[in-house]
Formats: C-alpha cells, structure tokens, sequence
C-alpha cells in the first residue's frame, strides 16, 4: 500500500489486490459516503468505477478503479489548452457531471486536480466533497470545495446544487485556456461569453444544467 495524497480529512492510498494484482484505490475519509454508495449502481467512462464502500460512525473507507494518467492540474503547469482540447476535456467532464447530477449529487470541487487524462478520456475524480442536494435545506451544513473554483453560494450564501458545478466549469474553461482567473483575464470569443455565463454570481442565471452547457460548448 503506498499513500499517495494525505489531507486533514484522511488519505487515499494506492493498493494491489494479492490474487489479481489489479492496482485500486483506497479512500479513508471522514464524512458522508452517500454519493459513493450512489455510484456502487453506475458505470460511465468519465467516472472511477466505484467497487465498494464501507463505514463506521463517520469513518468511511471506499475501494474505487485506479484511473492511470496525469491531472489536468499537472498538464496546466506545462502549457494551456486549445479552444478544441477544451471543449473536448470540459465536454467529457460534463458528461461525469452529468451522471452525478442524475442521482441529485453536486460535485462541489471540480478543478483540474481532479480530472484526470486517461489517452483520450477526460476522468472526474475525488467525491469527498461532493453531496445529495436535500431541497428542504436553506445552505450547505459544510463549506467545502477549492477557493477560485467554489460558487459563491458554497461559502453558506445558500445551498449547492447542480449550478454549483457548473460555476466550477466555467472557471475550468477560464483556466485551461488563459491559465487565469476570469476575474484577472477573460478568455477571448464565444468561450469567454460562455464562461461569463457560467460564473454569474446568481445561480438563476447560469445554465440550467450541463445539457444545456454542452450544448453551448
């Protein structure tokens, strides 16, 4: 077993199962598994396929598919991206999204550290933060998410939802095309206006959902 990511929340581990030697990945978290025991149903390529979820008090431990390749996150610090590689990586993100928002989960920290690069699929990953979108509640019961990327509405404004994510795209875009904020440097042409779009501060005036943004892109 060989930890390859710690934080104060706990730590996913890369393991080799003894019999198969198949490479998985171990998550020991604290939090609420409910999006991973969602995802036990779906197999999409744009998401790890998750094999097995366990927990106690609020200690949870989750085997999900090793997803081999490089993060965007790794592949930015070397150069930006194409108007068409990014319409084709974000477009493969929008499709994970659109999984997860089909069960009523939000992601809540799509950034590039997150998607990973494997030869030609754009893989989504990390659902620690993520959650089930409980409409009787006024805002999040924790912030959560990466500072640039969270909406507004994630820092207790109100309460997530699938927009949430679509805000976190749209930086997304700003990013792999500028390699800046949209607040320090819109990107050019019709992406900047889609992006401009997606980070409106008003969740009402974003896209409806990721259909919709897909259909834009």
């Amino acid at each position: 077993m060989r930890v390859i990511k710690e934080s104060d929340r706990g730590t996913v581990s890369l393991i080799r199962h003894n019999k198969t030697g198949k490479e998985m990945i171990l998550r020991q978290f604290t939090g609420n598994p409910e999006v991973y025991r969602k995802l036990l149903d779906y197999t999409c390529p744009n998401l790890p396929d998750v094999y097995e979820v366990a927990q106690e008090g609020d200690q949870v431990l989750e085997l999900e598919e090793y997803v081999q390749g490089d993060t965007l996150g790794s592949l930015l610090r070397g150069s930006l991206f194409t108007q068409e590689e990014t319409r084709k990586i974000v477009t493969q993100v929008c499709r994970a999204l659109w999984v997860l928002h089909s069960i009523g989960a939000v992601h809540r920290d799509v950034k590039p550290e997150n998607i990973i690069l494997r030869g030609s699929e754009a893989v989504l990953i990390d659902f620690d933060a993520a959650r089930l979108h409980k409409p009787e509640h006024q805002a999040d019961t924790q912030i959560l998410g990466t500072t640039g990327f969270a909406a507004p509405e994630q820092y207790g404004l109100s309460q997530s939802d699938l927009r949430t994510d679509i805000y976190a795209v749209g930086i997304l875009i700003n990013v792999m095309l500028t390699g800046q904020h949209p607040s320090k440097k819109l990107a050019e042409g019709r992406m900047g206006r889609v992006v401009d779009r997606c980070t409106h501060v008003n969740p009402q005036r974003r896209y409806k959902n990721v259909l919709r943004l897909m259909e834009a892109l």
